[in-house]
């Protein structure tokens, strides 16, 4: 076997000449990616329609190839159309120019306002493009240049793919490429040529049909014409006889605190500078013969007033300076950080030490002393002038961020009902403010649902425009921690003093807002219930909730002493107490209870002298005909407790604490336990309002879909209707027997309270005082962004432009799915912002071109339509049309601007001297008496931009080739000179 394979291992050392080099492994990959794009044969298609280079779909492919290893990219770019007939490409097969070679003699998709630059310089539908695949390689040698041109032209002759190849040479930047198309006997090179200086005889036509036809050689006399396309470009860059429309805010008169309480209400909106920065007029002459127009070093036809066509651009200024922008950008970074309100304002702003002995003492003392008599007047000044106090005694006056006429006017717009006042007139303007009003029910005010933000007409909504101001105009974040310590104050002072807080809709913490909105809800709640047990309403409806009384109401009750015992703890304790430290049994219920009782029925006074109440006590009025079951008696719907309102960071907390319970049946048992203390409360007063009831009465008062009734016969033969538990209240040992054999029957004035509202109120006062600006901002961004929303939709109803209207539409979409999670991702949040900001500078600009154009200045109608038009299209369009060229509307009004911008670059002699502009432009009426009068400056600058297509179909090389398509095309700016030209050869017949 060693011997065997002896000779095998020779046969494998012999060197295989024939193995294929690297560079025709790299033509065998360009044809096996031709083929896999399947661009193999000739192609066919439509002749190019007008303007469909623009409004088409341009799609790309893209692969990687190598020569040896050095990388090269290659994408297919094409024109997305229609599939054509094949009855036609059959017809065409025989003696037809390969598509690329008909394109390139294409008039109707001259300069193309948005297309790749071989689209714009050869009018191409369809290429490939070989190009060094990292952006730092190029091909500069011209031995590689050559090589890869031969690489592709041997691709392109083994695969009999018609589609034009071009290499990238030199560096990215100059976009210099070479490329070649074949077809059956012709072929096409693609050249180019890129100065930086331009040689003098190429700057004008004259000099580009030269090198045109020296080019192409062609061995025909008289050659045959040349059609040319000439587009010049004009810049208007000076708009000084238009002054920018917006006026920036008063940036004094905010800080001198001049600002009226609406100011503080609203946004501002607008760009500072104008977003327009530059006007580029294209003149476009697009069907020209050769011998028609002079164009030379001395003298030119070219006048672009006299242009065919005209077509405007505007070049929009880079990330334009814009106010809503600016202070969501502003407000977003306060959500970034760190310092607590202290560290802000300095540990000891609000600490005095003799003081806050004092304050402590005084604190203790509400156990002994009675009520405090209500205050009569409330003033801004009366708010926050133990806060001020303090803030001056460690700092200088003048070293408060916020000085106090700003505060004042913020914490007036906050609080509109905290004027000087009388308390009584105090009650109604509360009652109004605090939502009564039904909410207006229309999409932009229930856009808060979907943001989690608050209603627009809240506290919430305000103080967060309040806190945006004082960040951008008022100190930072320290003018918003000084107002944000002002505001905490300030929810104290009125929870202390019942004053309910204005702003706020009725009722328990809405849960589709934000939660700070849901704590001072909460906080209102506390102040509603506390208010309605200090004053005693006696003859109010019980409304669900515990009432009471504190001071001198006690005194009508207060001398029952077998109620006392009861209890346990005198009515004079208790109300003097205020209930501010205790979670104890709500006494005074019991008064307000027997007002009632008073009102209703006689003698309900003495009914608690027996634990177990023999007769009713806290009904408040027959349930229907229903009677109860065993005695007879109408059935009584008692007077309940309202179930504790509760925010959603309470709900959480809860649902957490239930579901640690686990599993277990002991876990089961005591989380049915802690969810039916409301259940155990109502079977309470059920039972005191209707003595002698049993569990089948409740059931069908509180849950009449478990008891069951049925028809049948008793044994004299009579239909009667017999009532039964449903099957789930009859399981053992449920929880409602359970919570029925435990309740008693106690009155809902004589329960324990479900709703502590000293102990909610002093935590919602402790979570406010604790939150850093940091914490306000996250909270107030819904807020923020609603509005910035509700702003943006203002001023776009005013301008009506529909892209706008898409995009605002699109702005809700994402911030309702961005907001509706707690802590949303920074990034989404500034995605959000930056929609909110591009839809600002979109407005300003339709604003800017308004103003250019004097859309609203315009007399007539119909041109004041047509103006509008032509605004909303420059905003959505690249590139648009001026009907009428220079004589329309339009061109009228761009043809004064660079008038004006004209005359104002002469000197101011030269201006004076000028006769009105009006006047000139009438007098200066034909091109040849604008150019021969000496003393007139020429209407428009020296063109930015000269383009120019030259074309023709001549034999080439010989006089009996076939005529084939050539073409060049010239651009010319100030530091940049390219000529583009693709010149078809005859390669049968040379």
């Amino acid at each position: 076997m060693a011997g065997d394979s002896e000779p095998e291992s020779e046969v494998f050392e012999i060197t295989d000449f024939t193995t294929a080099s690297e560079w025709e492994r790299f033509i065998s990959k360009i044809e096996e990616v031709l083929n896999d794009w399947k661009l193999i044969g000739i192609s066919s298609g439509k002749p190019l329609e007008k303007g469909v280079f623009t409004t088409g779909a341009w799609e790309e492919k893209l692969d990687e190839i190598s020569f040896a290893d050095f990388k090269f990219s290659i994408t297919h770019h094409y024109l997305v159309q229609e599939p054509s007939d094949k009855d036609g490409k059959e017809e065409l097969v025989e003696d037809a120019l390969p598509l690329p070679m008909q394109d390139l003699l294409c008039m109707n998709n001259d300069f193309p306002p948005r297309a790749h630059c071989l689209v714009r310089w050869y009018g191409l539908r369809e290429f490939v493009v070989i190009a060094p695949a990292a952006n730092n390689d190029a091909v500069l040698s011209e031995s590689k240049c050559n090589l890869l041109l031969s690489s592709i032209s041997i691709a392109l002759g083994n695969t009999g793919c018609q589609v034009p190849l071009f290499v990238q040479i030199h560096h990215k930047w100059r976009r210099m490429y070479v490329g070649e198309c074949q077809g059956p006997g012709v072929r096409t090179d693609f050249e180019m040529v890129h100065l930086r200086k331009v040689p003098n005889q190429y700057t004008h036509l004259s000099g580009l049909l030269d090198i045109f036809k020296s080019k192409i050689g062609c061995p025909l006399t008289p050659l045959p014409p040349v059609s040319m396309a000439i587009r010049l470009t004009y810049v208007l860059q000076d708009w000084q006889q238009y002054f920018w429309p917006q006026q920036p805010p008063d940036i004094d008169a905010l800080v001198g605190g001049e600002v009226g309480g609406l100011e503080f209400g609203k946004l501002p909106f607008g760009a500072c500078e104008d977003p327009i920065s530059e006007l580029h007029l294209a003149t476009t002459w697009p069907h020209l013969t050769e011998g028609i127009i002079v164009d030379n070093d001395v003298y030119s036809d070219l006048d672009p007033v006299q242009a065919p066509q005209w077509s405007v651009r505007v070049r929009k200024a880079d990330n334009p300076q814009c106010l809503l922008g600016d202070f969501l950008t502003e407000f977003f970074k306060l959500c970034r950080r760190k310092e607590s309100t202290d560290e802000i304002l300095g540990r000891s702003a609000f600490e005095e030490e003799g003081k806050e002995v004092a304050d402590i003492t005084h604190a203790l003392s509400k156990l002994t002393e009675p009520a405090p008599v209500p205050i009569h007047k409330l003033s801004v000044t009366n708010m926050v002038h133990s806060a001020k106090k303090k803030i001056r005694k460690h700092r200088g006056v003048d070293e408060s961020p916020l000085n106090n006429e700003v505060l004042n006017t913020i914490l007036l717009f906050l609080f509109p009902d905290a004027a000087d006042k009388l308390a009584d007139g105090f009650e109604s303007r509360t009652s109004a403010s605090a939502g009564n009003n039904p909410p207006p029910e229309n999409e932009d005010y229930n856009l808060f649902s979907q943001f989690k933000s608050a209603p627009s007409d809240s506290l919430t909504y305000k103080l967060a425009l309040c806190l945006c101001m004082i960040n951008f105009y008022h100190g930072g974040v320290k003018g918003v921690a000084h107002l944000w310590q002002e505001f905490v104050l300030e929810m104290r002072y009125r929870w202390e003093n019942n004053y309910l807080i204005p702003g706020l809709a009725n009722g328990p913490p809405d849960l589709r807002c934000c939660l700070l909105h849901q704590k001072l809800q909460m906080l209102n709640c506390c102040i509603e219930r506390k208010k309605a047990r200090d004053e005693g309403k006696k003859g109010s409806v019980f409304d669900r909730s515990p009432g009471g009384d504190t001071g001198r109401g006690a005194d009508h009750s207060g001398d029952n002493p077998d109620k006392e015992k009861e209890v346990g703890k005198s009515w004079e304790s208790w109300s003097d107490s205020e209930e501010e430290f205790f979670e104890c049994l709500s006494d005074t219920e019991d008064l307000k209870g027997n007002g009632q009782e008073n009102g209703k029925k006689g003698g309900a006074k003495e009914g608690n002298k027996e634990p177990v109440n023999i007769k009713p006590e806290g009904r408040l009025h027959p349930h229907g005909k229903l009677t109860l079951l065993h005695p007879g008696e109408p059935l009584y719907i008692p007077i309940t407790q309202e179930p504790a309102p509760m925010t959603e960071d309470l709900l959480e907390e809860q649902s957490e604490v239930l579901a640690k319970l686990g599993t277990s049946a002991e876990g089961a048992h005591l989380r049915a336990r802690m969810q039916s203390a409301c259940l155990l409360s109502d079977m309470e007063s059920f039972k005191a309002a209707n003595p002698g009831c049993c569990l089948e009465d409740f059931v069908r008062w509180y849950s009449p879909r478990d008891y069951i009734e049925e028809e049948v016969v008793d044994e004299k033969g009579n239909i009667v209707i017999k009532g039964e538990l449903s099957a789930r209240m009859k399981i053992p040992s449920n929880m409602w027997v359970e919570a029925w054999e435990t309740a008693k029957p106690v009155p809902a004035r004589r329960q324990k309270r479900l709703f502590d509202d000293t102990r909610e109120a002093e935590k919602v006062l402790h979570y406010l005082a604790v939150q850093k600006p940091a914490d306000l901002a996250r909270h107030l961004l819904p807020c923020i962004i609603h509005a910035a929303v509700l702003k943006v939709k203002e001023e776009e109803a005013v301008e009506d432009i529909s892209s706008v209207k898409k995009i605002i539409k699109q702005i809700i979409t994402h911030s309702s799915k961005v907001l509706r999670f707690p802590n949303p991702e920074d990034k989404k949040l500034e995605e959000i912002i930056a929609q909110i900001m591009s839809v600002e500078a979109i407005i300003a600009r339709a604003r800017s071109l308004k103003a250019k154009f004097g859309v609203e200045k315009c007399e007539n109608e119909d041109e004041k339509e047509d103006l509008q038009r032509f605004v909303n299209c420059l905003l959505e369009q690249p590139e648009v049309s001026v009907l009428g060229a220079g004589r329309g509307p339009a061109g009228s009004i761009i043809h004064k601007l660079f008038v004006s911008a004209q005359r104002l670059t002469e000197s101011s002699d030269e201006v004076s001297a000028a006769p009105p502009l009006d006047e000139e432009l009438r007098r200066s009426g034909s091109s040849e008496e604008r150019r021969l009068n000496a003393g007139a400056v020429s209407d428009f600058p020296p063109p930015t931009g000269r383009e120019v297509i030259l074309r023709t179909t001549v034999p080439r090389p010989a006089p009996y080739s076939k005529p084939l398509p050539q073409r060049m095309y010239s651009v010319l700016t100030k530091e940049d000179f390219r000529l583009a030209g693709a010149f078809s050869a005859d390669t049968t017949f040379f």
